[in-house]
């Protein structure tokens, strides 16, 4: 099943035909690719900051405890 696609051109509708399309196409992976990227490296934060809090904790430290002795 093909879908085809349309861009507003001075309120015509115009079918991506070519290069268009391909270039089209190839924006619209290199975007998913950007916010899946974005969404990794969120979650990548996310689990080191919990690995550290996780590590403090075994310590009995806290983070305050660190930015009073200036670590942070």
């Amino acid at each position: 099943m093909t879908t085809d696609i349309y861009k507003g051109i001075d309120g015509d509708r115009v079918k991506l035909e070519g290069d268009e399309l391909a270039q089209y196409l190839a924006n619209e992976a290199a975007a998913a690719k950007k916010e899946l990227d974005e969404t990794k490296a969120e979650a990548d934060k996310a689990a080191k900051k919990a690995a550290a809090e996780a590590k403090l904790a075994a310590l009995g430290l806290t983070a305050d405890d660190l930015q009073a002795l200036g670590l942070i």
